[in-house]
């Protein structure tokens, strides 16, 4: 079997319930930071990890979605006729063309959870490992957190890779957390993890973040996972349920994470990145003292 990461699965059925009525009738993922949809971060994130085909677990009422990723020409067309081609060329970048990707949407119709939505592209993966890439995490930084974890992947011998970074103990409820097992470098082995566990309960404050690199014999327990937390298909539930047979390691990536599921991290993301960017310094000028007060929060 091919060790060679080549299918990015993106979750995206999600009804984006914290940012309504905004999400009424714009899917979330279509949701910008400054100028850019969450989803073209990931997109690119993909791209640049060298990725072959995006599988995108949409749902039927998200139709905006494929519309976004794939080409308009037609669009293009009109833009340059009223002489807009700069954007007509940012839109022809931005959209995944067939013949440099495979791009499959496939409908995720309940809400059954994580692990249900990756399931649902087991049909459409090609042969190997396969990645995931949740877009409301958006995690900014040179090289991406998708390479550097493919790259990191074969050498760190475990079947199921994920992203991780520290949380606070009040913030376990909202992440699977590691049982630490050893720290090599960025590797860290684990021996458990806990899906949303209380602060007390909590094995470490080691917390996995929405990037990750799975075995393919993911798709078999899914397909057997009973319902966890919330009475949802957890995916963190069916990669322990693998740690003793196929491995699991997390990866410290070096980029920014921005929790863009929230309002409070859709704010940090564009305020951060906002300052690097010259036309909005008079406007960051004018909120600076608020702006200063969320950056170092």
């Amino acid at each position: 079997m091919s060790s060679k990461v080549r299918t990015a699965i993106f979750p995206v059925a999600g009804l984006g319930t914290r940012f309504l009525p905004a999400t009424k009738g714009t899917p979330k993922e279509l949701l910008p930071v400054i100028d850019t949809p969450l989803i073209q971060f990931a997109i690119d994130e993909a791209r640049a990890a060298g990725i072959e085909r995006m599988v995108f677990v949409s749902h039927p009422s998200k139709g905006a979605i494929e519309s976004y990723v794939r080409d308009d020409t037609e669009l293009r067309r009109t833009l340059c006729e009223k002489g807009k081609e700069k954007i007509a060329e940012t839109l022809h970048a931005n959209a995944v063309h067939t013949q440099d990707h495979d791009v499959v949407f496939v409908m995720q119709d309940e809400p059954l959870g994580l692990g249900h939505a990756v399931l649902c592209a087991r049909d459409h993966v090609l042969e190997g490992p396969v990645a995931v890439i949740l877009p409301d995490d958006l995690i900014l930084g040179e090289p991406g957190c998708l390479s550097e974890m493919i790259e990191a992947y074969g050498r760190s011998g475990a079947g199921h890779l994920v992203a991780t970074m520290e949380v606070g103990r009040d913030e376990t409820a909202s992440y699977g957390v590691l049982e630490i097992a050893a720290r090599e470098g960025r590797l860290t082995r684990a021996k458990g993890m806990v899906e949303k566990p209380a602060p007390e309960d909590a094995p470490s404050r080691l917390a996995v973040v929405g990037r990750y690199v799975l075995d393919p014999a993911i798709f078999e327990r899914l397909e057997t996972q009973p319902a966890g937390a919330g009475g949802e298909i957890q995916l963190t539930d069916a990669i322990a349920h693998g740690i003793d047979t196929i491995g699991l390691a997390g990866f410290t990536f070096s980029g920014e994470r921005f929790d863009c599921g929230s309002k409070s991290g859709m704010l940090r993301a564009t305020l951060h990145l906002a300052r690097g960017r010259d036309e909005f310094r008079d406007v960051l000028d004018d909120f600076a003292p608020a702006s200063v007060v969320l950056a170092a929060e």
